[in-house]
Parts: C-alpha cells; structure tokens; sequence
C-alpha cells in the first residue's frame, strides 16, 4: 500500500511539474482546480463554448517557451504528408449520391498537411501537455464532460496541421464534437480562423444556411485571429470552419491534440491514409469497429 500510494504521488508530483515548466500557471493554474482562479477560467471558458462554441485562452503557455514551440514545429514540419485533395465540407465521397443543390456538391482543395504523432519528437511542449493528466482534467472540465481520452490512433492522436503559403484549410465540420488547438506559428499573412457556431445540431443539418456560407453569402460567419501559444477549445462538430488561404513567405502550424469521450479510439483506414499517407496495424486491426454518437452526414 504504502509504495502504490508513493508512486501515485510521486506521478502527481510529475504532472505539476510538467504543468509549471510549460503553462502559464499564473493565469492557468490547472495543478489547483478547485482554487478561486481557475475556477473563473473554467466559468468563463464553458459560457463561451454555450454561446459561440469557441473559446480562446490566451498565453496558455508560459512566454519564455514560445520560441522553442515555434522551432519544435519548423523542424518537424518538413516531414508533413503534402497532397493537395478536392473536398466537401463533409470529407465524403465527391460522387456521392446528393441532390443536385446540396452543399455537399461543393469542392474546395484542402491544401494543408499534417505531421503524425509518431514523427513528434520524444518531451517536445505540445507532447507534455498532451499526455498531462491536469491538462486533460482541465479541458474535459471546460468542455462539461465527465472525462477525456487519449486517442489510442498512433499517427492522429497529437499532430501539427501545416499550411503553406498560397493554401487553406476549407470549410469543413470536425468529425469529433470538440476540438482543441493551439497555434505554433503564426503565418505573415491570412490564416485567419472563420467558423459558424452551432450552424447544424445532432439532428438537423441546416442545409440551406451550409450552402449560403459556401456561396459566400451569410452573416454567420465569425472571425477569429489567434496568436502563437493560445489555446483554442471549439466545438467543431457542429460548426463549419475554415482557415483561409495563407499569404507571405511563412508557413501556418498548429498543433491538433486530438481527445475522446472513450477509450480506444482509432482512427479509419481511408481517412488516416488521406491525411498521413500511410495506415499502421493499428487501423486495420480496427477497421470496422468505429462507433458514431449521432446520424450526422460526417
């Protein structure tokens, strides 16, 4: 009993420290969650994500590490899978089956690449926070959830999303109902984020206002410019959102910490070899066995 309860508090220990090197825990202190200042930061954080279905934390990680969050994702970055595709807002099939007038006969190029966990090098900033068991108690509190998941997905657990200069991330929904970012590297122009809050629910598709954002013709649309080091917490299932087309010599990079409300989770054959270019046993061994938590177009 008494080294189990050593080696639990020993962990704790760890986890703090993790936590003190790389967050601003002055403005963050995620290793005192009951305490009167992270208790408003989860407030605040959780009527935002009801109302706009974003919310934005800025200097989440402490100022003297910007830099070296910026370099750790440059040097990786040539190692992102680049293969310009023609997309739908719903990442499904250009010949599907669809009325003549649905949103879903939209392409667009997703022109961003993706550098897969398993390229991340070991103790880099974004892998500590990560794998933080504060880190993960704190987003699944802002988001109202009872507990959060790793993904158990080898490539897409953690990555870093990069756009080139002349490229976008087009308007798409998120196949999980939130979404956590942050910006490593902030482009010299563009990039900015635009994004629908709540434009469909688990069981309406809002099709006429997915096409009018398409067409270019709606007031839903928000905007959202983000500086390196924030966090991003959005609930992109039901949002459409884009980044738009990067400008200047300086490539966007954004890391993608990648959660569930389930143990386990894998992602799918066809879409991981889209992304990263190649597929792992992992996802064959759990082709087939994905669970979906609503009857939504994807």
């Amino acid at each position: 009993m008494g080294g189990s309860a050593e080696g639990s508090g020993e962990r704790t220990r760890s986890q703090a420290r993790v936590v003190e090197e790389v967050v601003d825990t002055d403005r963050y202190p995620l290793d005192d969650p009951g305490g009167p200042t992270l208790t408003g930061v989860v407030d605040r954080a959780r009527r935002e994500l009801r109302e706009q279905g974003c919310t934005v934390l800025a200097d989440f990680i402490r100022p003297a590490l910007q830099d070296a969050l910026r370099a750790e994702g440059a040097a990786v970055a040539p190692q992102a899978h680049y293969e310009p595709e023609t997309v739908n807002a719903y990442n499904i099939a250009l010949d599907a089956d669809l009325p003549a007038e649905h949103p879903g006969r939209v392409t667009m190029v997703r022109g961003n690449a993706f550098v897969a966990r398993d390229l991340l090098p070991a103790g880099a900033i974004i892998e500590r926070l990560y794998t933080s068991a504060l880190f993960q108690r704190f987003v699944a509190d802002c988001f109202e959830l009872p507990e959060l998941h790793e993904l158990a997905d080898p490539l897409s657990g953690l990555c870093l999303n990069v756009i080139p200069p002349g490229m976008a991330h087009p308007w798409h929904f998120d196949t999980n109902e939130f979404t956590v970012s942050m910006l490593t590297q902030e482009p010299d122009g563009g990039g900015q984020f635009h994004y629908c809050p709540g434009i469909r629910t688990e069981t309406d598709e809002n099709l006429p206002d997915v096409a009018a954002v398409l067409a270019g013709g709606s007031d839903l649309v928000r905007h959202l410019s983000l500086r390196p080091g924030d966090l991003q917490l959005f609930k992109g299932r039901f949002a459409l959102h884009r980044v738009d087309t990067v400008t200047g010599a300086t490539a966007r990079h954004s890391a993608i910490f990648a959660y569930s409300q389930r143990p386990g989770v894998i992602g799918s054959v066809e879409r991981t070899r889209q992304l990263f270019g190649r597929v792992l046993p992992e996802h064959l061994a759990a082709a087939g066995r994905a669970v979906r938590g609503d009857t939504l177009l994807d």
